[in-house]
């Protein structure tokens, strides 16, 4: 049976700590999977804001430089048709050139049919925009400012070389496309070493409108995205931590339970031997008792002795089923209660009367302190009353001679309290959780003088605990023992008494 429980113990372990293993490297695996989609993200997201940031500022160039073009005294823009095709072509010079030579820029607009002699306002603003939006925003997006008059070059160099990164605006777009890919942690936009001793960097990228030639380095640090991958893994996280939990607890209730089951085998085993050999010893004694008187011719006061002994055997026989017969009550949960009206003090009154022979034999001292007022339960008398004799019987057999047995009863809280003091040498600390188990029996070394099987207080127990009542103890070694008894209160009657 050990070996058995020992293999499966051993393959509970390591099932448990397979299954624990395999749910914290899931768990890893998970996170490392986290961490490369978020350095991805975080990568892809600064560069998107970088395109966007970088955009709001061609904006604002184009918009200067439309201004510039529409300034007569910076720049003159005509128009003609002299040639083959007489289509439209314009032209963009200074209005104050360099150098006098210096005639500007001739181009046509492909979009533009109208074939004019002469500016007109809407051309001037085709063209304006044309410039502008279309051919100024494809240089800047390649990263190029083109002189199409030396002096409209030189204000668009000026402008963006002086146009640098707007930390500000750049973060909020980061923050916008973080959101956008459900990433919400904290970050900064270049951060020093000494502000940020440990971070989580992105890569560094050119901000800078003139590539490669302008640098523009922009780069985000994360002080902690342990949010943002708590947030991801959240469930993940408890659902492994849950099943961990669950199996372990399942782990070690089984364990428990194995332990307890082998426990009470082996208690079994002693008490079905015990049991036994206390069996033989009085049907064997009968049985040489009735052989006697059988086969030898017997005087009366002789046959009287022998049946004497079988009186006296018999009854060990009765006490020792009785025995038996409650431990099988105490194991049927669903024994039904033969409840009715009990008077509290005329129960424990007789009881104290019935092991009055038991108490002298013992030298015991068996008090019982009744108040005025009478209490009455509805309880099952006959299964009460062994609960109770069960806690007097204990008390007498463990106190020792000389030792005084006090019964006292009272009502707290809605329930009828019954205790059994002694002043015996009380029950060790580490025992007191075991004393209500079936077939348990406090160690006392080699010395046996006080017969018992373990049963008594287990079925006290029971018994009470059908009637929703509790039963519990209070002992210090060498100081004796309390037992409770708690039931609940249905009614009472006070005494009615006569003044003279």
């Amino acid at each position: 049976m050990k070996k058995r429980i020992v293999l499966i113990l051993i393959l509970m372990s390591a099932c448990v700590t397979g299954i624990t293993f395999l749910q914290l490297y899931w768990n890893y695996q998970n996170y490392k999977s986290t961490v490369k989609t978020f350095k991805h993200d975080i990568n892809e997201a600064l560069d998107k804001a970088i395109e966007r940031e970088m955009d709001a500022r061609e904006r604002k160039i184009v918009a200067r430089f439309k201004g510039w073009l529409a300034d007569t005294t910076f720049v003159t823009i005509t128009c003609n048709n002299k040639n083959r095709d007489s289509n439209t072509v314009f032209t963009l010079a200074d209005t104050h050139p360099y150098f006098k030579k210096d005639r500007g820029v001739s181009f046509s607009i492909n979009a533009f049919t109208e074939k004019l002699s002469h500016i007109t306002p809407k051309a001037k603003a085709v063209f304006i925009n044309h410039m502008g939006d279309s051919t100024l925003r494809h240089d800047l997006k390649n990263g190029f400012v083109y002189f199409y008059t030396q002096r409209l070059g030189d204000s668009l160099v000026k402008v963006v070389d002086k146009s640098r990164c707007n930390a500000a605006a750049l973060g909020k777009f980061y923050k916008d496309e973080l959101l956008l890919r459900d990433i919400d942690a904290p970050f900064v936009i270049n951060p020093k070493k000494q502000n940020n001793p440990r971070p989580f960097l992105t890569r560094t990228l050119n901000a800078g409108l003139q590539r490669p030639a302008q640098k523009d380095m922009v780069f985000a640090g994360f002080e902690s995205p342990n949010l943002y991958f708590l947030r991801v893994m959240k469930w993940l996280i408890v659902t492994s931590l849950l099943l961990i939990s669950i199996t372990i607890f399942c782990f070690a209730y089984t364990v428990k339970t194995l332990l307890s089951q082998q426990k009470l085998a082996e208690l079994k085993n002693d008490f079905v031997n015990n049991m036994t050999h206390e069996l033989k010893t009085p049907v064997a004694t009968i049985n040489i008792a009735a052989e006697a008187i059988q086969d030898f011719n017997l005087s009366k006061a002789s046959a009287d002795e022998y049946l004497g002994i079988i009186r006296y055997q018999a009854g060990n026989l009765t006490n020792l089923i009785d025995q038996i017969l409650k431990s099988v009550i105490s194991e049927q949960d669903s024994v039904s209660l033969n409840l009715s009206k009990v008077n509290i003090d005329q129960l424990i009154n007789g009881i104290v009367q019935e092991y009055k022979p038991q108490s002298d034999k013992a030298n015991v001292i068996v008090n019982y302190n009744n108040e005025d007022e009478v209490l009455q339960a509805i309880a099952d008398k006959p299964l009460l009353k062994n609960a109770i004799a069960n806690l007097l019987d204990n008390a007498i057999k463990y106190g020792g001679p000389g030792s005084v047995i006090n019964i006292g009863r009272h009502i707290e809280n809605g329930s009828i309290i019954i205790s059994v003091t002694d002043n015996g040498p009380g029950i060790p600390a580490q025992y007191q959780d075991k004393v209500f188990d079936r077939f348990f029996r406090v160690p006392s070394g080699d010395i046996h003088n006080v017969k018992g099987y373990g049963l008594g207080l287990s079925y006290a127990k029971s018994i009470i605990e059908k009637h929703k009542g509790t039963l519990s103890l209070t002992s210090k070694e060498g100081r004796g023992t309390k037992f409770m008894i708690s039931i609940p209160f249905i009614y009472h009657e006070t005494s009615q008494s006569s003044v003279a």
